[in-house]
């Protein structure tokens, strides 16, 4: 089994690494997806002793991210199959980009062929769409970050995405930190519950190092949730004078997390407000697959 990175210029960002557990969970259930029994294809009309030269290029300009779950993706096939890639993750690069080269087994370049390249352009398209909204902040302190509305099964991948991209994360699942949302409010109040007394209760059973949240949707809230001792306040579907407004009621005594009605046309506004961070669903949610192509050529051995 071959990875190589080709010489290239440092990427623009570290995105760290991907959970192996992870990432091994998704290709083993992608590639059973794909062909729980064999390529019958390949196995029917190619040689077994074929040897193929598949290039990974891009169609149009955008941020890489998922080199390494491509090559992740050919070697679990077969471990025998070089791979070579030519563009780290986070890098942006042009359209016709050759980003990747692989070299081997024929029938196993072909059965990868559809789960690598599915991969890759989808966490590509995230990162791509993620650095347009970092770009459209940039110069203020806004952090763009990404939120759990990701594909059921594949949160690893997209999450890492983002990071690609310049991006930051929320939150990984429901067990990492207190987030209480509009419907956790309706919840305490119907019990009668006040949002101070029921911090001041998570924070006496909750370990010191748990981040606790609450989500607000008017002004009038603020204070008391600010007051009762949260690490984060989230203002969700303010206006942007309404944020600014927020932003000065916290006065630093919380981060500032703006939700809600985040596009590239409000994004730049919102950011200008002076919150700390802008979560944003259409980074995962809403990103289309980047349009990348895997070109192979097939050299049958002598005599077949």
């Amino acid at each position: 089994m071959t990875v190589t990175a080709a010489p290239t210029e440092t990427a623009p960002t570290d995105p760290g690494t991907i959970a192996p557990h992870a990432l091994r969970r998704v290709i083993e259930t992608a590639l059973e997806e794909d062909a729980p029994w064999g390529d019958v294809t390949s196995e029917t009309l190619i040689p077994a002793d074929a040897v193929a030269t598949a290039t990974l290029g891009a169609r149009e300009p955008g941020v890489l991210s998922g080199g390494g779950v491509f090559a992740a993706v050919v070697h679990a096939v077969d471990p025998s199959v070089d791979v070579v890639l030519h563009v780290p993750d986070g890098s942006s690069f042009a359209a016709g980009t050759l980003l990747a080269t692989v070299t081997g087994n024929a029938r196993s370049v072909l059965r990868a062929e559809r789960v690598a390249l599915n991969l890759v352009q989808r966490m590509s398209g995230i990162a791509t769409a993620t650095a347009t909204y970092v770009a459209a902040v940039e110069g203020t302190r806004a952090r763009i970050v990404d939120t759990r509305k990701t594909t059921p099964g594949l949160r690893a991948l997209e999450r890492y995405a983002v990071r690609c991209g310049g991006g930051h994360n929320h939150r990984t699942s429901l067990s990492d930190a207190v987030l209480a949302k509009d419907n956790h409010l309706a919840v305490l109040l119907a019990g009668g519950i006040g949002i101070g007394d029921a911090i001041a209760g998570a924070r006496h059973r909750l370990g010191h190092t748990v981040h606790v949240e609450v989500e607000v949707d008017r002004i009038d809230q603020i204070e008391p949730v600010v007051a009762a001792g949260v690490d984060t306040i989230m203002l969700d579907n303010f206006t942007p004078e309404m944020l600014e407004t927020g932003v000065g009621i916290v006065a630093g005594r919380a981060l500032v997390e703006a939700s809600g009605g985040v596009s590239l046309d409000t994004v730049a506004a919102i950011a200008a407000t002076g919150v700390d961070v802008i979560s944003v669903g259409a980074l995962t949610h809403s990103a289309r697959a980047l349009d990348l192509g895997l070109d192979v050529s097939v050299v049958a051995p002598a005599g077949s």
